[in-house]
């Protein structure tokens, strides 16, 4: 059924929405102080969440609050984590500018299908279902700055989660890499299908773009020696060529929302629909430099992986502490150079 025909149907179930606005106390935003975790909602019983969208203070300058502290390294802070019904551990976990396309603390609107920073506002309209219910949680990692937390999530009320449905989930990578190391993007167990990325990297050096000669290596269930498939180059998954050479562009299913080749800094992201990837037990998808390692130079990269799992809590790798998180080259409009 085409997408014209599914919006002229009357969604199944109840609309409905979990927002900060107080009604009562006529407030929109929930306070995050600094170094604590706060549950913005839950609700109980099964669904789908068909949208996210949320904003907060911090890093840009507030003109109606002058002397706030201005810091843009909020949009890494920030972590976001949802829990699908009742489990201990998060499906999704990651920086909140990580998963919305601001991992190099940098924001650039841009409007893709499902993710996407829109003038001040940060969105996603992955569908999301579940069967007994849904925890949205922020914990704000800054050493020194608070802030507020504007979330508005819309949701449908069900008598069951969809049949053959899976839970919407992420997987969070970061690090320095040195020549000859891969970028991991994701490893799974489980049965499901990985539906796209977001990726942002830098490199060490000015002016340095070779980190994209990386070609993905995707491995599936019993391929696990060798992947079932690699492609070209980095910039190639991405749809792109020849390292983006026209620069930035922002379309539905891929894009490239920022693009400094001076300051070697590049975000991409794909989205995957026809072409979404099943594996029946484990996945991993990784880029791998071909290049001989004398040729290659250090770089830094977070991704977030999108996928979709037959369980609501698969395994995770640790959400990395604070310190590791941040650890960029560089950062716009601050003195924060991590250069080793």
């Amino acid at each position: 059924m085409s997408d014209a025909i599914n919006i002229a149907m009357k969604p199944a179930g109840k609309s409905r929405q979990l927002t900060t606005f107080n009604l009562e106390k006529r407030s929109k935003t929930i306070v995050l102080p600094p170094g604590q975790k706060v549950t913005i909602g839950e609700v109980r019983g099964a669904g789908y969440i068909g949208r996210i969208w949320l904003t907060f203070p911090g890093w840009f300058w507030q003109h109606w609050h002058t002397t706030a502290a201005i810091d843009p390294t909020m949009l890494k802070s920030l972590i976001l984590r949802v829990y699908w019904d009742g489990s201990a551990t998060p499906a999704v976990e990651c920086p909140m500018g990580d998963f919305f396309g601001a991992g190099q603390c940098e924001f650039n609107s841009f409007t893709s299908r499902y993710v996407g920073t829109s003038s001040g506002g940060f969105y996603t309209h992955w569908p999301m279902p579940y069967a007994k219910g849904f925890r949205f949680e922020v914990e704000n990692r800054h050493p020194r700055n608070g802030t507020d937390i504007f979330v508005n999530i819309n949701y449908q009320e069900l008598d069951a989660m969809p049949k053959g449905a899976g839970y919407f989930c992420t997987q969070f990578h970061t690090g320095r890499r040195k020549p000859g190391d891969d970028a991991l993007i994701i490893d799974t167990a489980g049965s499901g299908h990985f539906v796209g990325m977001m990726l942002h990297m830098q490199g060490e050096l000015l002016h340095y773009l070779s980190f994209l000669e990386a070609p993905e290596y995707v491995y599936i269930d019993d391929d696990w020696d060798k992947p079932r498939f690699t492609g070209t180059g980095l910039e190639d998954y991405f749809n792109g060529g020849w390292y983006f050479r026209d620069g930035e562009f922002a379309g539905p299913l891929h894009g490239v929302p920022l693009k400094d080749p001076l300051r070697s800094m590049v975000t991409m992201y794909r989205f995957h629909e026809a072409d979404a990837i099943a594996f029946d037990r484990r996945f991993k998808l990784a880029f791998v430099n071909p290049w001989e390692v004398d040729r290659l130079k250090p770089y830094w990269y977070s991704s977030v992986a999108y996928y979709y799992c037959n369980t609501p809590a698969p395994t995770q790798p640790p959400m990395p502490p604070h310190e590791e998180v941040m650890k960029l080259y560089r950062t716009r409009d601050t003195d924060h150079i991590s250069i080793p």
